[in-house]
């Protein structure tokens, strides 16, 4: 492979100090193999200079669902909306340019914006014979006309489904999406991902996870590094193949399995989150979707055979149970989203070595739900602060396609916890750009030789000094991305590096 020699490129520092000035790096088989000032080119080496560019660590999304996020990229959006008949115009007027024989799938609703629940009757009458599935923005909820209800099979009921009722047919659904959309949205969705920097992503999609990913970089969507997660459902499998969390799934390791996926309770927005006290003005305390023995048993089947677990858990009641059940089966693995928790629960966490994998986009989609439905706990959500200084290891993801998948715009909510002119949302949990920026590069130090060559080059510093937190995150949103490099190979370039 030929070597590459940035030259006049600035480190970012993630971790540790970065040298003052300009310095030059090159790279030669997939790893940073030289760090210094001046470095002489040597011969059949390509070099570019980067003309006092900034480069870090490429980024990573730690939770996506990255079919359905191709998918949404394409589906009709009905994000917005505050009642069911805004989304029956929307489709109305979107069946006029859906192709003969198509499925209509769109994406955005959220039940906590509407002022009553939507009937399947009512998405009958505006949609016929053709299948319909709308997917909540916060994808626990689905709600379907009687058409698609029959073409998959499954009994119609009068209204949306959420959590389990939901995600037993949102497989078949993201399958029906697949086989019309083709392999287009996939790949154009890894080259939008490159192009903010992203080398690697944790995908927790509902899919087959030994063939999904290596199939697709064969076909060449081979961008980003890939850890795909295994649900419950193919864990035999997994077994009886003898891997486990980081058995490469490609020749080349760009695929490897990642952790058994849990999902314990539902969300806010689907008022499933388990909880302690009941949602604003009700007796509903949310869905526990496995109980306490439940989980301890995956947990500890998990574990004996060398797999992480990632555990879904949004309510306080949902997290406490989900800690209890590390602490009875020894595994390890993350709590993933973390978004309302105790403080007692919080110290567990970090004596139990969990880490928190958290998507701090959520928390500008949540702030008014919140304050509908959980109004008395508001000030232990999203509490990225009270963890990192508790000694809970953090990384950040962003859900997609329930947030957009874009680690600057994840570290920017954390950074400001605010999405519009409002003063931010429990301000005292906001972290640093520093901080943000280390829990989105997967680990990883500031550069230096004998490091993976997973970079990215920005067009400025995204640490540069600012006022406050709101010019801070600003800062971040406003970073370009002019190379992405995963394992020493340019996956998006433009200016010089495109030459």
């Amino acid at each position: 492979m030929t070597s590459l020699l940035l030259r006049h490129v600035r480190l970012v520092p993630v971790r540790t100090a970065a040298p003052p000035d300009p310095v030059s790096l090159r790279i030669a088989d997939g790893t940073i193999t030289a760090v210094a000032p001046e470095l002489r080119p040597e011969a059949g080496e390509r070099v570019v200079d980067a003309d006092g560019r900034w480069v870090m660590p490429g980024l990573w999304d730690q939770h996506v669902h990255f079919t359905q996020w191709a998918q949404v990229r394409t589906r009709l959006d009905v994000s917005g909306t505050s009642d069911p008949a805004e989304v029956l115009a929307l489709v109305r007027d979107h069946l006029g340019s859906c192709r003969a024989g198509d499925w209509l799938f769109g994406f955005g609703f959220r039940l906590t914006d509407w002022r009553r629940e939507p009937t399947v009757a009512e998405l009958d009458a505006v949609t016929g014979d053709r299948p319909v599935v709308l997917t909540s923005g916060d994808a626990h909820a689905g709600w379907l006309n009687s058409a698609a209800f029959r073409a998959l099979g499954a009994v119609p009921a009068d209204g949306p489904l959420t959590e389990l009722a939901w995600f037993e047919l949102m497989t078949h659904v993201i399958e029906r999406n697949s086989a019309q959309d083709g392999d287009a949205a996939v790949r154009a969705a890894v080259e939008a991902a490159a192009a903010r920097g992203v080398v690697g992503i944790g995908d927790f999609e509902f899919s087959e996870p030994l063939l999904t990913w290596p199939g697709r970089v064969h076909a060449g969507a081979d961008a980003l590094w890939v850890r795909t997660a295994v649900y419950a459902d193919h864990l035999d499998a997994v077994i009886e193949a003898g891997l486990r969390t980081g058995s490469p799934l490609t020749p080349d390791g760009t695929v490897r399995l990642g952790p058994l996926k849990i999902i314990s309770d539902g969300s806010l927005n689907s008022r499933t989150a388990y909880c302690h006290e009941p949602y604003a003005g009700s007796s509903n305390r949310g869905v526990q979707n496995h109980d306490r023995a439940e989980l301890t048993a995956l947990l500890g089947r998990a574990s004996a055979h060398g797999l992480r677990a990632a555990v879904h858990a949004i309510g306080d009641a949902a997290a406490h149970e989900a800690l209890a059940a590390f602490a009875a089966s020894g595994a390890s693995g993350s709590i993933e989203h973390a978004q309302l928790m105790t403080a007692r629960d919080i110290a567990t966490m970090a004596s139990l070595g969990l880490t928190a994998s958290v998507q701090p986009g959520h928390l500008l989609d949540d702030r008014e739900a919140t304050a509908q439905l959980w109004p008395d706990r508001a000030e232990r959500c999203f509490p990225l602060r009270s963890m990192l200084d508790a000694g809970v290891p953090m990384v950040f993801g962003s859900d997609a396609p329930v947030a957009v998948l874009d680690p600057w715009e994840s570290m920017a909510a954390a950074v400001h916890r605010s999405a519009d002119e409002r003063e931010p949302w429990n301000a005292t949990e906001a972290v640093t750009p520093a901080e943000a920026l280390a829990a989105s590069v997967d680990g990883r130090d500031t550069l230096a030789s004998g490091q993976p060559a997973d970079l990215a080059v920005l067009d400025r510093d995204p640490l540069a000094a600012t006022g406050d937190s709101a010019e801070a995150a600003a800062l971040l949103r406003a970073v370009q991305v002019e190379a992405t490099l995963r394992a020493g190979r340019l996956t998006h370039a433009t200016g010089p590096f495109a030459d």
